[in-house]
Order: C-alpha cells, then structure tokens, then sequence
C-alpha cells in the first residue's frame, strides 16, 4: 500500500489575497528549561489544503462538523486539466465521474471551473470536488462556482498537492478538522494507490 500526502503545510503556505497569515504562537519550550514543548497556533479555516461546507456561501447551509465523514473517504480519480478555464465540454469529455464519486482537478495551481462545468459537476451526482489551486473558482465568479457545487451539499476540497501524482483512480481520505458551527475546516489529504486496499479484494 502507498501512500502519497496531497496536503500543503498551513503555516507555510501562501494564504488566500485578503485572508489573514498563520502563525505558531509558542507557549512552552524545552530549550528554555521548560518540562516539554507547548505551541498553540492561529490559521484561517481557508488555508492550505482545507474543505469548504454549505454555510461558505449559504445561510442555514451545513456547517463543516455537519456533513458526512464519507464524503470525505472513499474512491476518487484525479483528472489533469490545462491552466485556465475548465469548461463544462472539457468536464464532460474527461472527468469520468460515473466511475468515482471524488473528483480531483489537477492543474499545477492553476485551473478553475467556469459557471458551465460548476453546475456539469453538481448534476453528476458527485459528493467530493478538489483542486490544487487555491479555490476552485476565480475572482468574479467564485461565488457563482461555490454556490453551484455547496447548493447540492458537494465538498469542496482545495489547496491540494498533486505535484507527485498521475492522472488515474485511487482511494482518498481528506476527513476535516471537527469544529463546530464553522464553514471550512483544515484537513490532512491522502491518497492511497493500492487498488487492492480499496477494492476489497484483499
């Protein structure tokens, strides 16, 4: 079994134009003959690698302790996209989405769904959708995008790493931080590529 880690590291990721730094706030230290370490430290929930729930853009919408942990667990397939736009004809040509219920979109940090393939992915029946760019959408539209997908309760994973990973099906777990009442949480992505692990044929 492989395991390869898609997430980026919340403190030493880029944050979002207009979202607070991240910062480790050092409470106890050993080098200055303290009994152990104690560190605490401040994000915002959209950092890094990070799911996005309903309440992000939808009033009464699902907050991210509310949604199903099997959303976040299970078959996905990672489909290469080209920078710039995804169009709703390249989503329907190329996101075998009938074959997993997590889609991941790589495009070097630089892909983003239009309005078209937004609302391709929420009629697909899919529960999961990830980039590796730092939001799904892009200014201008990005509400439009996110309200597309959270209007049909699918996650939205973003901030991914998948600098190390080929185009193909494999096993994701991406389960986010529980906190209560909030809109997006940090999680810890991974992808498992032992078919055999996921299959159940073992």
């Amino acid at each position: 079994m492989e395991i390869v880690d898609i997430s980026r590291d919340i403190l030493k990721t880029p944050v979002y134009l207009g979202e607070p730094e991240g910062y480790l706030d050092e409470i106890k230290s050993m080098k200055s003959g303290e009994k152990c370490n104690l560190n605490a430290f401040y994000t915002c929930l959209h950092t890094a690698t990070h799911i996005d729930a309903p309440l992000h853009f939808m009033n009464g919408g699902s907050s991210i302790d509310e949604m199903p942990l099997e959303m976040f667990v299970g078959e996905c397939v990672v489909v290469e996209a080209p920078p710039g736009p995804v169009t709703g004809a390249f989503a329907e040509d190329n996101f075998p989405w009938q074959t997993a219920e997590r889609v991941l979109i790589k495009g070097n940090g630089n892909s983003y769904l239009m309005e078209s393939s937004a609302y391709y992915f929420a009629d697909s029946g899919v529960k999961l959708v990830g980039t590796d760019s730092q939001s799904i959408g892009i200014s201008g539209t990005n509400e439009q995008i996110h309200r597309a997908l959270l209007s049909e309760n699918i996650a939205i994973l973003e901030g991914l790493d998948l600098s190390k990973v080929e185009p193909g099906k494999y096993f994701l777990m991406a389960q986010p931080l529980k906190i209560s009442g909030v809109e997006a949480a940090p999680c810890r992505a991974i992808l498992i590529k032992d078919h055999l692990f996921w299959t159940g044929t073992r």
